[in-house]
């Protein structure tokens, strides 16, 4: 199921596009502001529960409704028609219609993610002594879990994690050499 705020995000997107195409300046904190809008609408999804998520959604509503001004004032340069047509696109998102559908991703977001951790997933050739592993992941304060034999997702923080991938990236110079 879409968001009213996931299709108002896909509706803003489109008209991004298709400004630039129409050779409009695009002020150049929108784009990488969509995307932090888009992380948080995601992460609202996996868990709506969670009330950091639920506040990160309302401030990611708020951001597509500043967006939407920018760039309806820009769009009105193209004629009052124009604008129209994507304020009735608006509206049908608010009113929980689905405009325009996602585009299949190959991401593939972990459901299980605890709130406020960073996640980092290990692909390996063949197993691991699961020991080596939960050894590091231990003495760097990780959240280990292991999908099957040679897929591991760590979580923690971000410093840790990163500390923590750094010591397994022995692992992978060991496959090599088998």
């Amino acid at each position: 199921m879409s968001l009213p705020s996931e299709q108002t995000w896909l509706i803003l997107q489109h008209l991004i596009s298709d400004l630039t195409k129409k050779g409009h300046e695009i002020p150049s904190g929108i784009n990488p502001e969509m995307g932090l809008i888009r992380s948080s609408i995601s992460s609202y999804k996996r868990d709506p529960s969670h009330p950091d998520l639920i506040n990160g959604l309302a401030q990611a509503e708020m951001s597509l409704n500043n967006i939407q001004v920018t760039l309806t004032n820009i769009a009105e340069e193209e004629g009052e028609e124009y604008v129209d047509h994507w304020f009735d696109l608006l509206k049908q998102a608010m009113q929980g219609k689905e405009v325009f559908e996602f585009a299949d991703s190959r991401s593939k977001f972990l459901v299980n993610t605890p709130p406020g951790l960073t996640t980092g997933r290990i692909n390996l050739k063949q197993a691991l002594a699961e020991e080596r592993v939960q050894e590091i992941a231990e003495w760097n304060g990780l959240i280990i879990e292991f999908d099957d034999d040679v897929t591991i997702e760590l979580h923690g923080d971000k410093p840790d994690l990163q500390a923590g991938l750094k010591e397994m990236g022995s692992f992978f110079l060991e496959q090599q050499g088998d």
